[in-house]
């Protein structure tokens, strides 16, 4: 998974974003149309987007649209569209922000780091009777440790970070294992198995991890 993916067909602007990111050690990859920009977010994800809304074939709203249906990634649009109805917009479809251009590149440094610190800074997941540390990588079930590999503990962890949406197949094996892995997607569907025998009170009838026919899984 990359830190940032930035969607903007302006190549000396993306370039020039892309190289203070980089200088602060963020993973950074970018899209120059909407359509490019689903299929990196589908195949590798990303922990924030930063998106333009004037792009060629899909817009920046469509993208924000469609991806906040999947995931809840941060989505900071940044774009020359200032009029109020265009923030607006933006922020209705599920944009955690809105910058104007031009803008000063220190402003948008901070917003970033703002967002990662406010998201990704918290080490503990609670829900229920289950506690996942991400620090230390353990995952604790009525306070007792469970015994989970780095796989299982990754996968829990997009499932529970993403709980109330669908997440597909494809979008949690190319999260996990890759797009390039020899691994099938079978695997997936084992490693959720065996997910469900720790964490479930009757990994037969599961009430955390859901089943949705023919489009994922979702945790609830």
């Amino acid at each position: 998974m990359v830190d940032i993916l930035i969607v903007e067909d302006n190549k000396e602007l993306a370039d020039l974003l892309c190289g203070f990111l980089r200088a602060e050690n963020y993973i950074v990859s970018t899209a120059d149309t909407g359509e490019k920009a689903l299929t990196l977010y589908e195949r590798y994800g990303a922990r924030l987007i930063i998106l333009d809304i004037l792009l060629p074939g899909i817009d920046g709203f469509a993208v924000c649209e469609k991806i906040r249906k999947q995931s809840n990634t941060p989505i900071l649009i940044v774009s020359a569209k200032d009029e109020k109805e265009d923030k607006l917009t933006g922020l209705m479809l599920g944009a955690d922000d809105y910058i104007e251009k031009p803008y000063d590149i220190d402003i948008m440094m901070a917003k970033i780091k703002g967002i990662f610190k406010r998201r990704y800074a918290i080490d503990e997941i609670c829900d229920g009777n289950l506690r996942i540390n991400k620090s230390s990588h353990v995952v604790y079930k009525n306070e007792i440790p469970i015994d989970m590999t780095a796989k299982e503990f990754e996968l829990l962890c997009i499932l529970i970070e993403n709980r109330g949406r669908v997440l597909s197949k494809e979008y949690l094996f190319n999260q996990i294992w890759g797009s390039d892995s020899f691994s099938e997607q079978q695997t997936l569907t084992v490693h959720i198995k065996w997910i469900r025998q720790k964490i479930e009170d009757d990994p037969k009838n599961p009430q955390k991890i859901l089943t949705v026919w023919g489009m994922g899984y979702k945790y609830v």
